[in-house]
């Protein structure tokens, strides 16, 4: 990659001072009091559950900025852990302004529940591959002749039981129900098929097909919150609607592009992974950018 690239890239980060609560795949979250933490949106990306060792530029100013859309939006149907992507409200962060600017938001403290609910209203990705084996997906049964990418009757709640290390796995709606309890979960189906088709509304306005999406929530004093991502090219497929064809795959402004050039070289999907060619790079911070623009009608900050 041409140094040029490579510095425009937040691979990580060291707030010396400030206590690192924790590392994820792509996110840094670092502890500001007993009750909210900032978490810093890198550029690292990772695909079939592991961190590429090739990050993509802006990436993580993408998701930040989505996310913060997508959190507004959503007030209206759940609470949510979002407080500001303000850094100026917090002095403590006035030294890191350069590195955090766009990239990072302050949050409320969640108690986060292991289970990602996944929500998809077309056919595509592992969906698709489990329909052609068994005519279903996670349990539920859908009707017969369907195509690849062709739009569900009516979107679809297919949780996956989130994994500390390794592959997240899908299962079915009883099995978080045993995992979690029958009203949690009942809960956690309801607001994210809502957020979902509310999303989808906004989206196809302005062009876009949210063809699945996943959601993740905690606790806050008991009370369940949205928390960390929300309908972003990381979490969701977003396709173009003029160029919506189904009957196989679609272009995409997501992490698709990556996953397909991953699977074209055969990688066997464990670590270490390999690393990605610049022309990818750059196709891929071009997909995110523009799909950020048609959304929000902005380009980074």
């Amino acid at each position: 990659m041409n140094f040029g690239m490579a510095e425009r890239i937040v691979s990580t980060t060291e707030l010396v001072g400030l206590k690192l609560f924790k590392r994820g795949k792509v996110r840094d979250m670092y502890e500001l009091d007993d009750k909210h933490l900032l978490i810093v949106a890198t550029d690292r990306i990772s695909c079939f559950d592991v961190v590429l060792p090739t990050g993509i530029p802006n990436k993580g100013k993408v998701l930040t900025q989505l996310s913060s859309l997508w959190f507004n939006f959503s007030r209206v149907i759940t609470p949510n852990h979002f407080v500001t992507t303000d850094i100026t409200k917090y002095p403590q962060l006035a030294k890191y302004a350069d590195i955090l600017r766009g990239r990072s938001m302050v949050v409320r403290k969640a108690r986060p529940i292991p289970l990602e609910c996944v929500v998809r209203g077309y056919l595509a990705g592992s969906a698709w591959k489990e329909y052609k084996e068994k005519g279903e997906i996670c349990g539920i049964k859908l009707p017969e002749g369907l195509k690849e990418s062709d739009k569900l009757p009516e979107p679809i709640f297919t949780p996956a039981r989130k994994a500390e290390h390794g592959h997240d796995e899908n299962i079915n709606i009883q099995s978080a129900q045993e995992l979690l309890g029958n009203t949690l979960v009942q809960k956690m189906k309801e607001i994210s098929i809502q957020l979902y088709k509310g999303a989808r509304i906004y989206a196809f306005i302005r062009g876009i097909i949210i063809a699945d999406t996943k959601f993740e929530f905690g606790l806050i004093n008991n009370e369940l919150v949205l928390i960390d991502e929300v309908l972003t090219p990381d979490s969701s497929r977003f396709w173009p609607k003029k160029e919506y064809k189904p009957g196989g795959p679609q272009p995409s402004f997501d992490k698709q592009f990556v996953r397909d050039y991953l699977e074209s070289i055969n990688w066997n999907k464990t670590p270490p992974a390999p690393s990605i060619p610049p022309e990818i790079v750059i196709k891929t911070e071009e997909k995110y950018r523009q799909v950020l623009k048609i959304l929000t009608g902005k380009d980074i900050e």
